[in-house]
């Protein structure tokens, strides 16, 4: 396989979802960038791989980098995944992606499934104009940050923790109580679900669940109204 990095989206849940030409780059490549060796073992093993793994997250990317694209300039191919979906999307090979660029590395996309376009097609909002924000900051800039997209005029998609998003939806009801929302949660997965609503009307729903995973918020843009599917019980949740 030429030198290069190779950008493989892999599943988001479903092993299903993977594409026959990841499959193909994984056994072709020398060795493998992963977020987790333990979650990409399970992703090789289901497929009978058998790659070099080399640990490269937010922790390590600092001292594996240069080590990485050494090992490319002398001949070597990469593929670089994140624990799931696309990397690079809030995720740190980003920064191994543009220093690859500067140093003339040829650099390959093998394209799949992503939490935030899948999500997207979920919602039923508008997606000819949307910007994506990832992981709001957790403290500095955090309001500053709510009261800037409470103005915008795009659908607006965010990732959030099971430990968070419980503070997320309060915060968008006090920001933006009158966007309707969507929640989606496990996709691809065997328990995904999408709730639908206004905030106060999530977190009301939220409140009678057991919440694991991680989520993934799409916004309606301001001033977008929908009539909301009722119910048994009188809410706007579908």
């Amino acid at each position: 396989m030429n030198p290069a990095v190779y950008i493989v989206s892999t599943p988001i849940g479903n092993l299903k979802d993977i594409t026959l030409r990841a499959i193909e780059t994984l056994k072709e490549v020398d060795f493998i960038l992963c977020e987790d060796t333990r979650v990409t073992s399970i992703l090789l093993n289901h497929f009978e791989i058998s790659k070099e793994l080399v640990s490269f997250n937010a922790q390590s990317e600092s001292g594996k980098l240069n080590y990485a694209l050494e090992r490319i300039e002398r001949g070597e191919s990469c593929a670089l995944v994140s624990d799931a979906g696309t990397p690079a999307i809030s995720d740190p090979g980003v920064r191994l992606i543009s220093a690859a660029i500067k140093r003339g590395i040829k650099v390959e996309a093998v394209p799949g499934v992503t939490a935030l376009i899948t999500a997207l097609s979920l919602s039923g909002l508008p997606t000819d104009a949307f910007v994506f924000e990832g992981f709001l900051p957790q403290k500095k800039g955090r309001q500053k940050k709510l009261k800037q997209l409470s103005g915008e005029e795009r659908t607006i998609i965010l990732y959030e923790s099971t430990y968070r998003i419980e503070k997320l939806l309060q915060e968008l009801n006090e920001y933006m109580p009158q966007r309707y929302v969507t929640v989606s949660r496990e996709l691809t997965k065997k328990f995904e679900e999408t709730w639908r609503g206004r905030p106060v009307e999530l977190l009301d729903e939220l409140k009678t669940r057991v919440i694991k995973g991680e989520f993934v918020i799409v916004i309606a843009p301001l001033d977008w109204k929908v009539e909301l599917q009722e119910d048994k019980s009188g809410k706007g949740i579908q």
